[in-house]
């Protein structure tokens, strides 16, 4: 007989659309970036296989990366260590080892909507209840905080963060992280701060949480900065008493992070940043290139976003986010309908801009013409 948490589980309408998408499609929904990792890294990676780097390692990460990260954030506080720090398999084990250490039965966790397709089954799965806040396009899709009041109760035991968020690309800056900070306090939450696009950013920095408040754990991943999505590779930061516990729980889901992969990273981490830097430019052409596509179709809205490599378009059409995306679907085209990230992603589709330039002309000609369709 299968567990009652494995029949309540679906799989995400991101997957449902790859799943059901015809040979040779253009794909609009990749939530990857479309590079390779820079060649430094794929050599670390061989080299580091050669020389025999492939048995298990400590489970919270080989101590030389665990304080690389760890340099990374001591601008924000000083005294981060590697004590601090927990490699994970990916960022998804990340934010599945914090439900985990974080949430019991009857506890109720703050997540946002629209927001990344893991956040309220996370908190199902640990018996916790997911409470959705609105991050609606009216307010550029930033938090209300005067719902977040009226919504907020003695069991709510954290509040869940995105910036830049997937799906809508809004960053929080630091007058809202400031507050979200000082909420979270005045309620006695813990902050979840998922922070894995925060060095995919085009109109300035995305402020971190760490160092505002010692009740926060930072979600990050090396997926989309270094583009080896299927490396499985992310990291923890966090207070050490927190740090010890969440450590448990990633030990009991993966044992250990895959050893010649934190070899890789360590690599990329030490070498110079260009890589990166040529990848954020691009995407920035490419976003601006969507969004003024996407304000010349009649009946459709768009908030530019500030980070991440995904538009979040509304559409005044006669028709739902799932239909507008099967419809795409059939004509070549994969996308994200966006109520799969909430019921504020309704009348939303999530395009990502993780494709060719070439391919993004096709797929929004595409999208354009079935809309001039629809309108007309």
């Amino acid at each position: 007989m299968v567990a009652q948490r494995a029949r309540d589980a679906e799989l995400s309408g991101i997957r449902r659309m790859f799943e059901g998408a015809p040979p040779n499609a253009i794909n609009l929904g990749l939530g990857e970036p479309d590079f390779d990792p820079p060649p430094e890294v794929v050599e670390a990676l061989v080299r580091a296989v050669r020389n025999g780097m492939n048995h298990y390692g400590p489970s919270a990460g080989l101590a030389s990366l665990r304080t690389k990260i760890a340099e990374r954030y001591r601008d924000r506080l000083a005294s981060t260590s590697a004590e601090n720090v927990i490699v994970t398999a990916g960022g998804s084990e990340a934010l599945m080892a914090t439900a985990l250490a974080l949430y019991d039965p009857g506890d109720r966790v703050l997540v946002p909507n629209p927001g990344f397709v893991l956040y309220a089954p996370h908190a199902r799965l640990a018996g916790a209840t997911p409470v959705p806040y609105s991050l609606a396009e009216e307010r550029r899709h930033q938090p209300d905080f005067d719902e977040l009041e009226r919504i907020v109760t003695p069991r709510t035991r954290a509040i869940v963060v995105n910036s830049p968020s997937n799906p809508t690309g809004a960053v929080f800056g630091p007058k809202v992280v400031d507050r979200m900070v000082r909420f979270a306090e005045d309620h006695d939450l813990t902050i979840v701060s998922d922070e894995v696009y925060e060095e995919i950013v085009y109109d300035g920095p995305s402020p971190t949480f760490w160092g505002r408040t010692d009740r926060v754990v930072i979600v990050n991943s090396f997926s989309k900065t270094l583009a080896m999505t299927g490396w499985r590779l992310g990291f923890l930061v966090a207070p050490r008493p927190l740090a010890i516990e969440l450590n448990k729980m990633h030990y009991h889901i993966v044992a250990c992070p895959s050893t010649p992969a934190q070899a890789a990273v360590l690599e990329g981490l030490s070498s110079e940043r260009s890589a990166l830097a040529r990848m954020v430019r691009e995407f920035r052409v490419r976003r601006d290139l969507v969004v003024r596509r996407l304000r010349a179709m009649p009946g459709v809205s768009v908030v530019p976003p500030e980070g991440a490599f995904y538009a979040f378009p509304r559409f005044a059409w006669d028709r739902s986010s799932t239909e507008i995306a099967r419809a795409l679907l059939g004509r070549g085209v994969i996308t994200t309908p966006g109520d799969a990230f909430g019921s504020l992603g309704a009348g939303h589709l999530r395009l990502s801009f993780a494709a060719s330039r070439a391919n993004l002309e096709k797929g929004l000609g595409i999208l354009g013409d079935y809309g001039a369709g629809v309108a007309g």
